[in-house]
């Protein structure tokens, strides 16, 4: 096997690794937005709100830079 060939498989563990650690934290985002991040209507209050938007501001975050949107448009 050449270096190079080496240097990809790397590359490709890294990848396919980082990849299943994305999906995990995805699922568990998605699981706690079903639960409506674990409130209720008689419990929200502004401080949930300024979570909600921070979370909300990095999301846009890396969706604007995954579909080059945003400050990340071509």
């Amino acid at each position: 096997m050449t270096r190079r060939a080496t240097d990809n498989t790397k590359a490709l563990d890294a990848f396919i690794t980082a990849k299943f650690e994305i999906d995990a934290m995805l699922q568990r985002l998605a699981a706690l937005g079903a639960d409506h991040l674990e409130t209720s209507p008689d419990e929200i209050n502004w401080g949930h709100v300024g979570t909600l938007n921070h979370y909300r501001a990095k999301l846009r975050e890396i969706t604007d830079m995954a579909f080059k949107e945003g400050e990340h448009a071509e």
